[in-house]
């Protein structure tokens, strides 16, 4: 994996990712390394972020690395027309390593062909986030002490959230049940259904979510995404399609966990913070655990 971009899910092996797991459970353990000592991270974040900007920050810093970059696109010369062919040329040069958030679907494929330094992404617009799906792996098999052969439930906006892409397709990988559960606006991507089918792995669709908790193992909520929609009155009209409350996961499988990549808008109840199945703020620390493995491993220093 050293200097091995990270753009799709897809551009490491299922052997690759599951060494990034075991790494990151090593760091899980000592989170707090100086093996990152005299290296300069670039996180380049074009769009808004709270959890993966963090927990990338807090990752570097705990391994005693650097930091060079912007939080938001409109303190730098990306106002004055810079491209972003130009951006990642001169960041290059100050960096051993780019992080890149861009609402572009594509921009952060194209930028690693031409960064002479690797490349991960951090979203590209609706398209991946592989990261968040590596986490996301972590978090089920720590919960599950297993990754196969498991009934996983995706919720709301199956079509723009690009975590869901993401997931789906590296889960994929271990004989997983799909249930896929949405309004029919925000049905999960053809492209992504034909890789399950390919795979020759089941998928069931749903609109209604009460139909299907009492099936899963996991049940992964996400929000409707509302900088995704063109027309405000459509979102407003599906927003709070779904909302998960405490009582609905009370008679499911003991082993059910709720995930959510996060931030949550309406789409859980505060109420089901207190449930022993709710492990979404677990799930955003994990994060720190697997990014320290990768940006180690990718710099060939574990």
């Amino acid at each position: 994996m050293k200097n091995k971009s990270l753009i799709s899910i897809n551009d490491y092996s299922k052997e690759e990712q599951l060494k990034i797991l075991q790494v990151a459970g090593e760091f899980e353990k000592t989170p707090v390394q100086n093996i990152l000592k005299g290296h300069v991270i670039a996180s380049l974040f074009f769009e808004p972020s709270t959890r993966t900007r963090l927990s990338f920050e807090s990752a570097i810093n705990r391994l005693g690395g650097k930091i060079v970059g912007f939080s938001e696109a409109t303190n730098t010369s990306v106002q004055k027309g810079e491209s972003l062919r130009d951006t990642i040329l001169t960041v290059a040069n100050y960096s051993d390593l780019i992080i890149m958030r861009n609402p572009m679907e594509g921009s952060a494929r194209f930028a690693s062909e031409i960064s002479p330094v690797p490349i991960i992404n951090a979203g590209d617009g609706s398209n991946q986030h592989p990261t968040q799906t590596l986490l996301d792996l972590y978090s089920i098999r720590k919960t599950q002490n297993k990754l196969d052969n498991l009934n996983v439930a995706f919720v709301g906006d199956l079509k723009y959230g690009r975590t869901v892409h993401s997931l789906v397709i590296a889960l994929c990988n271990y004989n997983t049940t799909f249930h896929l559960v949405s309004p029919v606006e925000l049905k999960l991507p053809s492209s992504v259904k034909m890789y399950v089918k390919e795979k020759n792995l089941e998928y069931h669709q749903y609109v209604e979510l009460e139909e299907v908790i009492p099936e899963v193992d996991v049940l992964y909520m996400t929000r409707i995404q509302k900088e995704r929609f063109s027309d405000p009155l459509e979102y407003e009209r599906i927003k709070n399609f779904y909302v998960l409350k405490h009582d609905m996961i009370e008679q499911t499988k003991e082993n059910l966990k709720v995930l959510h990549p996060l931030p949550r808008v309406n789409e859980i109840e505060i109420g089901v913070d207190k449930s022993s199945k709710a492990y979404y703020f677990e799930q955003a620390l994990n994060g720190v655990y697997v990014r320290q493995a990768l940006i180690s491993l990718i710099l060939g220093l574990k």
